[in-house]
């Protein structure tokens, strides 16, 4: 969600911060700002709306300086405006802030009782607030950050810079990723590596509860007690990529065609070249004594997981819990003792999956990551990671992680399946040739882009949308609905087709598009029975399928999609992508900000 990005150094400031906003702009933001510190004075510029508009008024009135901070702002308190813009600053510090403060009510009380006289409605004002307090009490700069860093509770990630300190910035973690950049004579902060690509490739991840204190050309590490420590300085990889759209109008549709590509980059880490069998990582862990698993995410890698739950207890004979990461600690349900929880994130950084990876841990659980980037915070707390290897994922609607998941997700089950002896070598050796002809099936869906796009021009007025699937063509069937939803803001669900009857088919008319996703599998004459259902009541059918289900229903259709025959256990990826197209042709027309949808984020770091 928001972005943070800091430098103490040589150069002047404003247009590195500028650069690493907008290389940070894929998050989500709905406001922009910068300060700097000029001859020893905060200065600062702030803009409602896109990082463009920052830039105008940077044109107007230039800020000098060497040492300044930077923030996309998502709004969490307050609504977006430049008042509530950040950085939030007063006379003597200036702050940027990622994540919550959650006893903020009870700081501004006191901070107002004081005299402080607050200027926004957000609640990161009153660390500027409580720092000024403590400054006046006559303690240094970085004692007073430690001093009201200890007084803040929630999840946070903080950069602070102080009047009259040029050669000085405090960064600190709590809850919310921040990245430390080593330069030639100059140090960075960062929310992620993509901020500082350009800038050094030398990261260090700051740990929970760490306070870092940066100078030009050197910085000193504190843990939560206040102790001295060190963190891995790391040479990052791939991530200095020039993040253009090429020749496609938006990132999203560029990285719907990246697909075919990615989901082979993503196979390559665990098929096997010469045998061809599907193997994972050494794991600290035995997938044989595995008694139960439990799958955790949120938004689309919940959908990830809801397929994967079909193939664990299928194909591997497993039994799966799965659960939203924000519901997850709350319902503490008991977990078997040895059991696996499997945390499923882009990001590796979303809030509530991290905290329920750290619930899981601590009920003896052996915790596994599915993650696209390797040094996120769940990749290095949990026991083990399996990396989706995506690439960077700047469009805020996830597409190519998603297919990426599943592609890592069904890895995991023949992984798990040979452990538990529950398949023979001729189905093991018939689903991994399935898995690897996945990326050339890829490419081949791609070349209905032109037919989905028409169809998009059909539905494009539609106030609602339905989208129908059993077995694992449900988690796509809420996959579809779902991108539908944050891209072009038509209501739309997904349901399972058999609960039709059970509710839903009471907003069917012929005013209501219904997408049916129904692969020639073992639940296509159950998916063929709901589909008769609701065209009996007028509803105008898409229907999506290989050509043995073309042939026996689309006629009966309003419009088909035809699918490239593959394996059932893999059909679901295939699936997924003229759903994704679907949704970017609709929000095209619509005219929505496909790359960045209103209200949305795309690391959702605070609960």
């Amino acid at each position: 969600m928001c972005g943070i990005v800091g430098i103490v150094g040589q150069r002047p400031a404003a247009s590195i911060l500028i650069e690493g906003l907008k290389r940070l702009e894929y998050r989500g933001y709905d406001s922009a700002g910068i300060a700097t510190l000029v001859n020893g004075h905060i200065d600062r510029r702030r803009a409602e709306g896109k990082i463009i508009n920052l830039d105008k008024r940077l044109l107007d009135a230039p800020l000098a300086g060497t040492t300044g901070i930077g923030h996309t702002r998502w709004a969490t308190h307050g609504v977006p405006s430049e008042a509530n813009a950040h950085p939030h600053a007063n006379g003597q510090v200036a702050v940027v802030h990622n994540g919550i403060i959650e006893n903020y009510q009870e700081l501004k009380a006191e901070l107002t009782a004081e005299g402080a006289v607050f200027e926004s409605q957000t609640d990161t004002e009153v660390i500027v607030h409580l720092l000024s307090h403590y400054l006046a009490k006559g303690e240094a700069p970085i004692q007073a950050a430690r001093s009201a860093i200890g007084r803040l509770h929630g999840a946070f990630a903080l950069a602070i810079i102080f009047a009259g300190e040029n050669d000085l910035m405090i960064g600190a973690r709590r809850g919310s990723p921040l990245a430390l950049g080593y330069g030639d004579g100059e140090m960075f902060l960062g929310s992620d590596a993509l901020a500082l690509a350009p800038l050094t490739r030398r990261i260090a991840y700051l740990e929970e509860g760490d306070m870092a204190v940066l100078h030009a050309g050197s910085v000193q590490l504190f843990d939560e007690a206040g102790r001295p420590v060190t963190r891995k300085v790391q040479e990052t990889q791939g991530v200095a990529t020039d993040f253009g759209k090429g020749n496609f109008p938006h990132f999203m549709l560029k990285e719907i065609y990246e697909q075919p590509t990615v989901i082979g980059d993503c196979l390559r880490g665990f098929l096997a070249p010469d045998t061809g069998e599907i193997t994972l990582p050494d794991l600290p862990f035995d997938l044989a004594a595995i008694p139960r698993a439990t799958i955790v995410a949120c938004g689309t890698s919940f959908n990830a997981g809801l397929v994967a739950r079909y193939w664990l207890e299928r194909i591997a004979r497993l039994a799966v819990d799965i659960d939203v990461a924000s519901e997850f600690r709350y319902r503490d349900a008991p977990l078997p003792q040895g059991g696996l929880a499997i945390f499923i994130s882009q990001s590796g950084e979303t809030a509530d999956t991290l905290a329920a990876m750290r619930h899981a841990k601590l009920h003896g659980q052996h915790t596994l990551a599915v993650v696209n980037v390797a040094e996120s915070s769940m990749a290095r707390e949990a026991d083990a990671v399996l990396l989706t290897h995506a690439g960077p994922e700047i469009g805020v609607a996830s597409t190519k992680a998603f297919t990426t998941q599943l592609t890592v997700l069904a890895a995991l089950t023949l992984a798990m399946a040979r452990a538990r002896k529950t398949i023979d070598a001729a189905t093991e050796s018939q689903l991994s040739t399935a898995i690897a002809e996945v990326p050339e099936r890829a490419a081949e869906v791609l070349n209905h882009d032109a037919a989905i796009k028409t169809l998009a021009g059909e539905v494009v007025d539609a106030t609602t949308i339905l989208y129908l699937g059993r077995g694992t063509g449900f988690p796509i069937a809420l996959e579809g609905a779902l991108k539908l939803k944050e891209l072009s803001y038509i209501h739309a669900e997904g349901f399972a087709a058999g609960e039709m009857k059970h509710g839903p088919i009471a907003l069917i008319d012929k005013t209501v598009p219904i997408i049916v996703v129904a692969p020639s599998d073992s639940f296509f004459d159950k998916t063929a029975s709901n589909m008769q259902e609701v065209i009996a009541r007028g509803g105008r059918v898409i229907f999506l399928s290989d050509a043995a289900g073309i042939a026996k229903l689309g006629s009966m259709a309003a419009a088909t999609i035809e699918i490239p025959t593959v394996d059932p256990f893999v059909a679901p990826i295939l699936y997924t992508i003229p759903v994704q197209l679907l949704a970017y042709h609709v929000a095209v027309l619509k005219g929505t900000d496909v790359d960045q949808p209103r209200n949305l984020a795309k690391s959702v770091t605070v609960e």
